[in-house]
């Protein structure tokens, strides 16, 4: 298409060993690139990935080689908190990730140390309320957005499914009209309900992101054609302005490669030129404010 591309959703860490309501997640064993994730073995990485490290460095071959210009890292308690690391990402590579801290949500005193996570340079918190009671929204957690909404820091966020949640994302927007809002996974777009996750993005500065829509749609798989339905129906609701792609990399490419992530998009005959551009790189480059994006041209492969 001749265009920069832009993930909105993705994830990185050095190592997994966390525990999410009381189950371990963590690397199987040395050489593997599975996990035991909440009682069962699964694939959490391509199985090359075989130290469990899925590192800056690995998913920026990725991105070279798929021309994706920039990503957004975000996080998820199942990753275990990644605040370091992601900061030292940051700092090594600033044209091409913006980062999201997070702090220990699950605990009492998560504000001051959201506080601490903004002093040490993240732009982006991240909230994963679908991980946490149903009611998370409490005094400390408004107090921590409107620190946010003062700083001008990005809130990224994913709801349980349909609008168990939808109604204290209201709340917070109705009390911080400038926090911009990033909502994840598409509005969990194959559980009933999902629109009204996706009609948050009426307010002026919630924007909505894909990551994870692949997994979502991983029964009919590529090249998704009920996704490019979504896809069209949410622009229908809140506007072609409000949407932006994420790949959920690396847990979306042990099933397609990390290019498929996207171009089942760009490839896609139901959308127009402008549609895929505002999808697949301009909303998300105004939106978290990358400045100017790497040129990466397309290498054949041996195999062409």
């Amino acid at each position: 298409m001749g265009q920069h591309i832009i993930d909105a959703h993705a994830h990185l860490w050095l190592q997994q060993d966390t525990v999410v309501d009381g189950q371990p997640i963590r690397q199987l064993e040395p050489n593997r690139s599975r996990s035991l994730f909440f009682g069962e073995e699964r694939q959490m990485l391509p199985p090359y990935m075989t130290d469990g490290q899925n590192t800056a460095e690995r998913f920026l071959s990725n991105m070279d080689y798929a021309q994706v210009s920039a990503a957004v890292i975000t996080q998820e308690f199942i990753d275990g908190l990644q605040n370091d690391y992601l900061q030292q990402v940051q700092q090594r590579y600033p044209d091409r990730f913006f980062t999201f801290g997070m702090p220990e949500l699950r605990q009492a005193g998560f504000c001051q140390e959201a506080r601490q996570l903004i002093a040490r340079g993240f732009k982006g918190i991240k909230v994963p309320a679908a991980r946490l009671p149903q009611q998370f929204l409490n005094d400390e957690m408004m107090q921590m957005m409107h620190l946010m909404e003062q700083q001008g820091i990005i809130l990224g966020i994913e709801l349980k499914d349909g609008d168990a949640q939808v109604g204290q994302v209201e709340d917070i927007v109705s009390e911080c009209p400038r926090l911009k809002v990033a909502i994840g996974h598409f509005g969990m777009v194959t559980r009933p309900g999902w629109l009204s996750q996706i009609r948050l993005a009426r307010h002026e500065h919630v924007y909505i992101e894909s990551g994870g829509i692949t997994w979502l749609f991983n029964d009919e798989f590529y090249p998704f054609p009920s996704a490019i339905r979504a896809i069209r129906e949410a622009a229908d609701e809140v506007g072609w302005h409000k949407l932006m792609w994420g790949s959920d990399y690396p847990r979306t490419i042990t099933a397609i490669t990390y290019r498929m992530s996207y171009d089942f998009v760009s490839k896609s005959s139901e959308l127009s030129d402008d549609e895929k551009r505002l999808f697949l790189a301009d909303n998300a480059k105004q939106f978290f404010g990358f400045g100017e994006l790497k040129e990466l041209p397309y290498i054949k492969n041996m195999s062409e």
